[in-house]
């Protein structure tokens, strides 16, 4: 009946059916942990927040009207084929943009940005000189760092851009075998908002899990303020379709080391989720240290102490239609 209802693809949308029969204790164990969180104090607001829009995915594609704000960051994929002329047009149309500082990083489609995956281009594509590409009003950040000062707000904030991707086909751009560690101490403990175009595993990355395990390990090493992202387009929408999953807050704490701990065990068919009484531990910490961080946090008025990290899907594209369908997320640090 599974194999009925699987998607033709790992990057597809799930059926809410298809993940009961296949993890439903993953789901539950998902759907506990980030109704807990949600029930906890937000973070406290800066008096002077600085408010980033934030995209990624838009292939090659005109994003239409994008929110205002102080920031906008580019979470990678602004090609559809990564050719020179694409790229340039591309960067012409988000340099028109208002916002008064705008970053970007390249994605597995802006194949031109990376000389290993460039000869795959056409033979006057790949001899096109990088020196004539220009920027403009962007920041293209690669595997580099940044710390913007704001005289407005009287703050600074440190920004690190890296587009590495996890995927087996060595035609795409900044790409590495599934398993191996391209992270592991690469991103600065002073990061405030870090830009990859991969997700980091388990978060907004599908039931399928198609995000980095080693930048999950090197995102709560860090702990950002604000981790942007896209790559998988469909981890934006429920089960329903709607846009509703484009953001998760995680707090660095006991509770979600024990999701993390949950979520690592293999996926093996609903028998296997229900029987699996490592699940069901993992399960009874999310729910004890949940619980426990809310009546102590909401009832007795005490101070969390924990960190915590807005995880940002920015995906524009609607699933894999080839067409736009996503809006901008905006975000106040």
């Amino acid at each position: 009946m599974a194999s009925l209802l699987a998607p033709t693809s790992p990057f597809d949308r799930p059926s809410l059916a298809y993940t009961l029969l296949t993890q439903p204790l993953h789901l539950v164990l998902r759907l506990l942990s980030h109704l807990l969180t949600s029930l906890r104090p937000p973070p406290n607001r800066h008096p002077r927040p600085i408010r980033l829009v934030c995209i990624s995915d838009t292939h090659s594609l005109d994003p239409g009207a994008i929110p205002p704000g102080d920031i906008l960051i580019h979470a990678g994929d602004i090609t559809a084929h990564g050719t020179p002329s694409e790229l340039q047009t591309a960067i012409d149309t988000l340099s028109a943009l208002p916002h008064p500082h705008k970053f970007i990083i390249a994605g597995n489609h802006d194949t031109y940005l990376d000389p290993s995956s460039r000869a795959t281009l056409s033979a006057s594509d790949a001899a096109f000189p990088p020196k004539n590409l220009s920027w403009r009003s962007l920041t293209y950040l690669q595997h580099t760092t940044t710390t913007l000062h704001l005289p407005s707000h009287n703050r600074t904030l440190t920004l690190h851009g890296s587009p590495q991707t996890p995927l087996p086909d060595p035609t795409f751009a900044f790409t590495y075998a599934r398993g191996q560690d391209a992270w592991a101490r690469t991103v600065p403990l002073s990061t405030d908002v870090l830009i990859t175009h991969t997700p980091p595993k388990h978060h907004l990355d599908l039931p399928a899990a198609l995000g980095c395990e080693h930048l999950a390990a090197e995102v709560a090493r860090v702990k950002p303020l604000v981790h942007v992202f896209g790559h998988v387009h469909a981890a934006r929408s429920d089960f329903e379709g709607r846009v509703t999953g484009a953001r998760e807050r995680v707090v660095w704490g006991a509770g979600q080391k024990a999701l993390e701990s949950g979520l690592a065990r293999r996926a093996r068919g609903c028998v296997w989720d229900v029987l699996n009484l490592g699940l069901w531990w993992d399960l009874g910490r999310v729910v004890y240290y949940g619980v426990g961080a809310v009546l102590w946090e909401r009832v007795w008025g005490g101070a969390s102490g924990e960190a915590s990290t807005v995880m940002v899907n920015a995906a524009m594209m609607w699933e894999g239609s080839g067409r736009l369908g996503n809006e901008a997320q905006v975000v106040e640090v």
